[in-house]
């Protein structure tokens, strides 16, 4: 099997592809072909090194967190799925960007027939990431104003369409560019972070979901309403602004949930969500597509193909 390495912390260029044996599931595991793994920001903050002080990882490791693939072999004591099962799944912190993994079954969904896999690939960890934020931790509820910082981005795109199908008055930030697209994902309101500081545009707003952290966050606390909630899934919110804004912050690293994934693959078999992959990377070239992430100002997700 192929498999993306970092033996070093630091520079992205370091990033090796390696010739590995193909890993054996355990009798709690599936055994998983990769045919594209998603990038998220998670991946190229571990790589650089700048979480190793929050999630210390002995060296070599390949990263990745979203993968989709077709099962190969299930563990003894697995019964929910079998060989030939096409599946999606936030499968853990690291291993994703690599063309076998093995993965608990409990972490996984069946990938919707009318996704391909690099559409799958970029679902799990973003939109597990928006509903949980949405729901679990910002108590949303029909009829509320809802600002989306970053809403042109994979989780951003995701929370926007989970926002809008909850009956919320979306309100998104996003670059000029993104416009018609965020508002195409149901935001009633895109605001230019570019040209406008939101503010100045923004008030009586019950649930902020940031997903940008430092003085994007800072400015947040203005827009709240009075009991209003702060989710961010970037830094842990000041709980001493939160108390004078008279509102509430909260921070949340993303729970995965087979079962979740599940209800929320459901709706992309309806059509109730879609997926927006901005571009598909050649897997030896993973340097490059997380390049691509760190520098922001992606349009839903970059995804790698772990075929090629």
């Amino acid at each position: 099997m192929k498999a993306i390495r970092v033996a070093a912390y630091g520079s992205l260029d370091a990033m090796t592809v390696a010739e590995l044996d193909d890993p054996v599931p355990g009798d709690d595991e599936v055994l998983i072909d990769v045919a594209a793994a998603g990038v998220n920001p998670i991946d190229w903050k571990i790589a650089s090194g700048a979480m190793k002080a929050f999630i210390p990882l002995p060296l070599p490791f390949t990263p990745g967190v979203d993968a989709a693939g077709t099962v190969l072999a299930v563990g003894r004591n697995v019964s929910t799925l079998s060989p030939g099962d096409e599946v999606m799944g936030f499968i853990g912190i690291v291993g994703a960007y690599a063309s076998r993994i093995v993965v608990d079954p409990a972490r996984l969904a069946r990938k919707p027939a009318r996704l391909g896999f690099a559409q799958a690939a970029a679902v799990p960890a973003a939109t597990l990431t928006a509903w949980q934020a949405l729901h679990e931790h910002g108590e949303l509820r029909k009829g509320q104003r809802v600002l989306i910082h970053a809403a042109a981005g994979g989780v951003g795109s995701a929370a926007v369409q989970l926002a809008r199908l909850a009956g919320a008055h979306v309100i998104g930030t996003a670059s000029a560019g993104n416009r018609e697209y965020v508002q195409g994902l149901g935001a009633t309101e895109v605001i230019d972070y570019r040209a406008k500081d939101f503010a100045e545009q923004v008030s009586n707003v019950d649930l902020v979901l940031d997903l940008v952290g430092g003085t994007t966050q800072a400015r947040s606390w203005s827009v709240l309403k009075r009991g209003g909630i702060l989710v961010s899934t970037v830094s842990k919110p000041d709980t001493g602004r939160g108390d004078e804004a008279q509102a509430t912050g909260r921070h949340f690293a993303t729970r995965a949930d087979g079962p979740q994934l599940a209800a929320l693959a459901a709706l992309y078999a309806s059509g109730d969500l879609r997926t927006h992959v901005d571009s598909v990377i050649p897997l030896p070239e993973a340097s490059r597509a997380l390049a691509r992430s760190m520098a922001g100002h992606v349009r839903g997700k970059v995804v790698l193909d772990t075929t090629a």
